[in-house]
């Protein structure tokens, strides 16, 4: 039988030794929305970057905004925005 070794990531290991004792709930509640919210504004910045570097304008969005085949109803949310704008970059 073959055994994989699997190393933790160092966010991995902080989070055992953080959740390593019980934590209030409320507690626990603020950990996981700061962290949400921590990896959401990364991948903001991450789209801003792209956004700038192509030089999308609000016309660039109102474009996107009425591909009918794109978003369904002239509605889109973040994440197929987010998806149109990484993959054209």
């Amino acid at each position: 039988m073959r055994h994989s070794h699997h190393h933790l990531s160092n966010l991995q290991q902080e989070l055992l030794k953080l959740f390593s004792s019980d934590i209030d709930e409320k507690d626990l509640l603020h950990i996981k929305t700061y962290l949400g919210n921590y990896f959401a504004q990364k991948a903001i910045q991450e789209a801003d970057k792209i956004w700038d570097k192509n030089t999308y304008s609000n016309d660039t969005m109102k474009q996107w905004l009425n591909e009918d085949d794109v978003f369904y109803s002239h509605q889109c949310s973040y994440f197929e925005l987010h998806s149109k704008i990484i993959n054209e970059s």
